[in-house]
């Protein structure tokens, strides 16, 4: 699948979101990379920032906090288009979730792991 294809379903699965969370997300840039770094396992997303919960009232002057979606990794443990889109879909929610605090064992609870 084409980065252009790929990056068309993270912007799919974002619109997704609704908008009322879509509206609370403060200083956060989403990005799509081909591979998760180096000596990392495979990971599908990753996030990286201050969630909201953990903002405080010295909270100011920082850079966003980065959603990073890994093609490659998606791509590799998928079989077909629709599961290229189901798994963007939930990677993208997972991390989302991390912005706003929620950590691996609750989403996993929540069936977004």
């Amino acid at each position: 699948m084409s980065r252009e294809r790929f990056e068309e379903l993270v912007a799919d699965a974002l619109d997704e979101v609704p908008q009322e969370l879509l509206n609370l997300m403060r200083n956060v840039v989403i990005l799509v990379e081909d591979e998760s770094p180096p000596g990392e396992p495979e990971l599908l997303g990753l996030y990286e920032g201050h969630a909201l919960t953990d903002r405080g009232w010295d909270y100011a002057g920082v850079l966003p906090d980065r959603i990073t979606i890994y093609r490659n990794p998606i791509l590799r443990i998928c079989d077909t288009d629709d599961d290229v889109v189901e798994e963007v879909a939930v990677t993208v929610v997972h991390e989302i979730a991390h912005h706003f605090g929620i950590d691996d064992h609750r989403l996993h609870d929540l069936g977004w792991g």
